[in-house]
């Protein structure tokens, strides 16, 4: 499989990436990945990319996004932060992404049993993760059940992949609040963005749509 050129990417729409996506993950269900040249990738982009999708996700070692969504050297922008957070940075990163480098599709990509999630739960504190684990909270106080609170605990997976699931939904929200240009970007149809969740013990990725 050859790396992207600026004419396939020009041929990609929103609803094509995502289907490159879902092609890719069910390959990695299946352990049946594209044949590619990795070598020949770099030398073919070397001079420029053309990615056609930018995925936020955690920093979890098991969520790699170009490995559960099988792509290789140049095929997507990948943005990684404990919790799958958006601040002003990652919100400039996807602008340029979509704005500038002409990527058709944003996932924000949660995961079950995510670590950052589960700190914020338990409400840790520790150096500048207090701030990171602080963007998380939202979503902790949006789920509303259990009320018992010594279930609103990381120990309850579910209640931790309920959160999770919440968070990537209010980070959609937040790329809407605060990035004027992607959400006109999306408005006109140039892109779409859209959430999802990786299951570690499957492999599975389940979008929202």
């Amino acid at each position: 499989m050859k790396a992207h050129t600026k004419e396939t990417q020009a041929t990609m729409t929103p609803e094509k990436s995502l289907q490159y996506l879902k092609e890719g993950n069910q390959r990695f269900q299946n352990n049946l990945k594209a044949n590619r040249n990795l070598l020949e990738q770099v030398n073919d982009t070397s001079e420029g990319q053309f990615p056609f999708a930018t995925i936020l996700s955690c920093i979890d070692s098991r969520v790699s996004a170009e490995l559960v969504f099988d792509q290789g050297l140049g095929d997507i922008f990948s943005v990684r932060v404990a919790g799958n957070i958006v601040n002003e940075d990652i919100l400039g990163s996807m602008e340029f992404a979509c704005k500038l480098a002409g990527t058709e599709l944003i996932v924000v990509l949660g995961h079950t049993s995510c670590g950052a999630v589960k700190g914020a739960c338990d409400h840790a504190e520790m150096g500048n993760l207090t701030k990171l684990v602080q963007k998380i909270t939202p979503a902790v106080n949006a789920v509303t059940e259990p009320k018992d609170e010594s279930l609103r605990t990381s120990k309850n997976l579910d209640f931790v992949d309920k959160v999770s699931h919440v968070n990537v939904q209010l980070m959609i929200d937040r790329i809407h609040d605060e990035s004027p240009v992607l959400t006109e970007m999306e408005k006109n149809g140039e892109i779409k963005i859209i959430g999802a969740m990786y299951d570690v013990n499957t492999g599975e990725v389940k979008f929202y749509e």
